[in-house]
């Protein structure tokens, strides 16, 4: 399914949600046994399964979601694997969710052809799917909440250009290239330099899966291997600290690689204050949240949903951090 045209849906609503007690997430847990639509006083119950849960960006995701769930007056549970690497863990989180019969679905998608059979499960239950950060291969979904990646990569790439001069060796630590965010990240960035600046010269891709250790030890291999490498750009928090991380242990003058970023939390903040890093891309993850729980919401009611809902994305640096509207999108 391509997320752009706006598509109908007239969902059944479940019967019988159920969901169990002590799972990993936000909102209201709902006990299991219950058997009455998914909460024993018939209120809709809408089961979130993210790629992650400990980052920052998912926290606030989390926090996004529970806010229109509380707006609404609907039971959500919020969950996800520890890493952004456990495919197996999430998919397994995806299939209890579904056997719990919820009203609708949350789902961002770590593989996007692993996902495919489990939500092939959710379609024969008359359950309805949204998704939110990245969608799933196949034609289950009904609507994307997030980011446009390959805009925000782009936004990166005109920076990074900016930065340097318009020419120089750079190079990209992703985060995956599996998952649509990290391709997507890294495909307009890659895009943007070859349309619009052919003095800038991409040397090398590396993946360090969002791990801050292993992003740093790419990010150092990467500077000893291309002396004259003028920036480093991170798809994601854990990657972009990687590197920041790498040139404070090479003990590099600040600004002598400049370093573009992906998404917020505190260490971003501080490593852009300090000089360290030169700016980021950061997302709305609250407006996310909200966006995607109000999509289930309207789905599970069977009225119509957009099929992508562009949440925005937003270059911060030293000279707007500050400003309300960017200190509104960043998280800590």
């Amino acid at each position: 399914m391509k997320f752009g045209k706006k598509t109908a849906f007239a969902a059944l609503v479940a019967a019988s949600a159920l969901v169990f007690a002590g799972c990993a997430g936000g909102g209201d847990v709902i006990e299991e046994g219950s058997g009455d639509g998914g909460s024993g006083d018939g209120e809709m119950y809408i089961a979130l399964v993210s790629k992650g849960f400990q980052h920052q960006f998912w926290q606030a995701v989390k926090k996004g979601a529970e806010q229109k769930a509380e707006e609404l007056g609907v039971k959500i549970t919020f969950e996800g694997p520890a890493a952004e690497t456990e495919i197996a863990q999430q998919l397994e989180m995806l299939t209890t969710a579904i056997d719990k019969n919820p009203d609708a679905i949350a789902y961002a998608a770590l593989d996007p052809e692993a996902c495919v059979a489990p939500l092939e499960q959710a379609k024969a239950k008359d359950i309805p799917v949204v998704y939110f950060d990245a969608p799933c291969d196949g034609d289950v979904g009904l609507s994307l909440s997030a980011t446009d990646s390959k805009v925000a990569g782009a936004l990166a790439a005109e920076h990074m250009a900016e930065l340097i001069g318009g020419k120089g060796e750079v190079a990209i630590v992703g985060h995956s290239n599996i998952n649509s965010t990290g391709v997507e990240r890294r495909d307009g960035f890659v895009e943007k330099i070859e349309a619009d600046f052919p003095d800038i010269k991409i040397v090398d891709i590396q993946y360090g899966d969002g791990d801050h250790l292993k992003s740093a030890d790419i990010a150092k291999t990467l500077i000893a291997a291309h002396p004259d490498l003028k920036g480093i750009y991170g798809t994601n928090e854990g990657s972009a600290i990687g590197v920041v991380n790498a040139v404070n242990e090479l003990g590099l003058e600040k600004g002598k690689i400049t370093i573009v970023g992906f998404d917020s939390g505190a260490a971003q903040i501080n490593a852009i204050k300090d000089g360290t890093m030169a700016g980021a891309i950061t997302q709305d993850p609250i407006g996310i949240g909200e966006q995607v729980v109000q999509a289930a919401y309207d789905a599970a009611n069977g009225d119509d949903v957009d099929e992508f809902y562009d949440t925005g994305s937003y270059w911060y640096d030293s000279t707007n951090i500050e400003d309300e509207k960017i200190a509104a999108v960043l998280y800590q």
